[in-house]
């Protein structure tokens, strides 16, 4: 097994990933909707090692097989098998084998799934994350504009060094504009769905904070 203090913040984020499911075990919860750590677990493997499924992750038409596939790999390969797997990383024929890929498709994914399993279990604290892992997700992060493409008023995501990123176009100005405050890590888990347990703030026109807060959203 590879140790995560000598891989790079991707891998290392592979790495972690895997212990938590391990540590957490088939059964336990997640903060994916309706998802336990083996629900997890084979939809990281279908992502990565089937191509003709992967698609159904973000485009809904494809979303129905997509599911039948990951429901099947969760009840026929073993939850142990399952981790290992993901652990080694995506075999050859994969899309995500491609060099430069796994920077590109998996900060944010790798982070929030992490913390979609360290933040359903009692007790859990914030950890530190590498810069190099915040500046991967920070450049990633502009998935928010699909995520947040429904919501009804304007949106900008706020570093605490002061980095901004408007990520909906709605509301624009004062008035229907919400800025959303926060490290890196806890604005991609709150522009992600996990807004319960994400540590922002919100500031801006009263009703539209209201309208932002009543909306939601997931991925």
């Amino acid at each position: 097994m590879s140790n995560p203090e000598e891989a790079g913040p991707v891998r290392r984020e592979r790495l972690l990933l895997a212990a938590a499911l391990e540590e957490a075990g088939p059964e336990a919860a997640t903060r994916c909707a309706g998802w336990d750590a083996r629900d997890l677990a084979a939809h990281l493997v279908v992502r990565e090692r089937r191509p003709d499924a992967a698609p159904g992750v973000l485009l809904p038409p494809l979303s129905r097989y997509t599911e039948r596939v990951r429901t099947r790999t969760a009840r026929s390969v073993p939850f142990g098998r399952l981790v290992e797997r993901f652990r080694q990383g995506p075999p050859k024929f994969s899309p995500f084998a491609v060099p430069g890929v796994d920077e590109i498709a998996n900060a944010v994914e790798f982070f929030v799934h992490h913390e979609d399993v360290r933040r359903a279990r009692p007790g859990w604290e914030p950890r530190d994350i590498s810069p190099e892992l915040e500046e991967l997700i920070w450049r990633r992060i502009r998935i928010a504009r699909f995520v947040l493409r429904k919501v009804p008023v304007g949106v900008t995501l706020v570093q605490p060094d002061g980095r901004t990123l408007r990520v909906t176009g709605r509301g624009r100005g004062d008035r229907g504009a919400v800025r959303v405050h926060g490290p890196v890590g806890e604005l991609a888990l709150w522009a992600l769905g996990r807004r319960d347990v994400a540590g922002v703030r919100l500031t801006g026109d009263t009703g539209a904070v209201k309208r932002l807060t009543e909306a939601g959203w997931s991925l």
